[in-house]
């Protein structure tokens, strides 16, 4: 049998071969990454909470299992690290708020019973910005995530968590969800994949809610085959979800070797626009470059809405706002999570409120609050809603003329902690090449492209029609064994 050594830092697809083989056993893989959290922990805080003696037992049921010869699923001993809005039966899921500071669900979400029956070991729950409102992960009671890469610099947000277990060797394979960018973001200041499925491809249900239209939740992973393999395993209808679409479930990782040969690759001008770091944008089209070395078409496209800041971030700001105004209301200290120390019944929602909170989701629920209100719907919410069908519109017609787009994910590497906190609207703007998709409901990949002179890393994103997440891992994959 093997020993420790440096069994956190392999990928999931050779450990799943290494378990069954025997090489390893899922006890030994399970305490590896333990040891890696404990050590790391403090310095780059990626974990709310782990559930050490929880992922030993699940991992000693799958020695068993493999001792006694029967069958495993594909994810059977490889330890899994799920963003701490993500619900799990018997673990706490916070949110990263004080509201739900103590709240443990009675039941898992549609992911985490998926990522049980394949045999998946659930090491903890993972730090994301409060109800992942954030581009940072410092908008958590936990405190910031660090990167892995520079301990001085955001692991990006809200999935920061996510993507910073991943590049450390503090999980296998991850669960963040992205709403305006938020696993794509973090992977790319992180170094690793991150990919956002298609509005529906996988199922919301156990997902704690922010903006309902926009939400969703995806895999993160060391490599793109890592990250198709969790994919596969979480992607498909759920009848417990009144969005998930009743489509055909993936088998993407059977897909991966398939190339780029004949595939055109759309380059929307708006993206490589002022504001984008010439470092980042250098990355950027090395990785376009090595597309069209293995046989992609380049052509230039325009997206005038989608990639637009004026309209994207306005639009996708008025309606992630309001749906959060809505969503969050439920949190009112009668029903579950904090409450505060009073018998007058406004001060307890007042009072709930306002201890419960931080200032980023305040600010979110009065701006959402505010389009909302009487006399502004039509000004603020309606017009961004209609923005919404026209950056949908950009992106069907885009799709007729290209296969895939490839873009930056983020105008910069990762900055410094503390370095945007106190400037919302610089903040807001990490997001101008990402929320578009979310608005859009189509899936989009982070994949790495290079690094900055200072070693941060770099990601490339691609964007495809809706359910057309093979084509993303493909092309993924080719940028990926370009760079190494």
């Amino acid at each position: 049998m093997a020993v420790e050594g440096d069994l956190n830092e392999r990928p999931a697809h050779e450990l799943i071969d290494a378990l069954k083989s025997g090489e390893v056993s899922a006890r030994e893989l399970t305490d590896s990454v333990l040891a890696a959290i404990e050590r790391q922990q403090e310095q780059i805080n990626a974990y709310i909470t782990i559930d050490a003696d929880g992922a030993r037992e699940q991992a000693d049921a799958v020695d068993r299992r493999i001792a006694a010869g029967e069958s495993l699923g594909p994810l059977a001993g490889i330890p899994v690290g799920l963003k701490d809005l993500i619900c799990t039966e018997g673990i706490k899921t916070t949110c990263a708020s004080h509201i739900l500071n103590n709240f443990i669900p009675p039941y898992d979400a549609t992911v985490t019973q998926r990522l049980k029956a394949a045999g998946a070991v659930i090491v903890g729950k993972l730090n994301m910005d409060e109800f992942a409102m954030g581009s940072s992960n410092e908008n958590t009671i936990a405190g910031p995530v660090r990167n892995p890469h520079d301990s001085e610099r955001v692991a990006g947000g809200s999935s920061g968590g996510s993507a910073a277990a991943v590049a450390s060797g503090q999980a296998t394979l991850t669960l963040g969800s992205d709403t305006g960018g938020s696993i794509r973001q973090p992977a790319s200041f992180c170094g690793v994949v991150g990919l956002k499925p298609t509005y529906g491809r996988v199922s919301r249900y156990g997902l704690v809610a922010y903006a309902s239209s926009l939400d969703q939740i995806g895999p993160l992973g060391r490599n793109v085959r890592d990250t198709s393999l969790i994919f596969d395993v979480i992607a498909g209808h759920d009848a417990h979800d009144s969005t998930s679409a009743d489509v055909p479930s993936p088998n993407s990782a059977a897909q991966l070797e398939q190339g780029v040969e004949g595939l055109t690759v759309g380059i929307p001008n708006e993206f490589f626009s002022e504001g984008l770091d010439s470092e980042v944008e250098t990355a950027v089209r090395k990785g376009i470059a090595h597309l069209e070395s293995r046989g992609a078409k380049i052509v230039d496209v325009s997206l005038p809405v989608a990639g637009h800041p004026e309209y994207a971030i306005a639009a996708y700001y008025i309606i992630a706002t309001a749906e959060a105004s809505s969503n969050l209301s439920r949190y009112d200290g009668v029903k579950y999570g904090h409450r505060a120390d009073t018998d007058d019944l406004i001060e307890l929602y007042e009072q709930t409120r306002s201890e419960g909170f931080g200032d980023e989701v305040k600010r979110r629920i009065m701006l959402g609050t505010y389009a909302l209100s009487a006399g502004y719907y039509d000004a603020y919410y309606l017009k961004a809603q209609r923005v919404r069908t026209l950056i949908k519109a950009d992106f069907e017609r885009t799709f007729k003329s290209c296969d895939i787009l490839a873009t930056p994910v983020a105008p910069t590497t990762a900055f410094k902690i503390g370095e945007k906190v106190e400037d919302p609207l610089q903040m807001y703007l990490s997001d101008i090449y990402t929320v578009s998709v979310n608005l859009a409901g189509i899936p989009s990949i982070s994949v790495p492209c290079g690094k900055s002179e200072a070693g941060l890393p770099i990601g490339l994103q691609l964007l495809a029609p809706p359910f057309e997440e093979d084509r993303l891992f493909r092309s993924a994959r080719v940028v990926e064994q370009e760079l190494t």
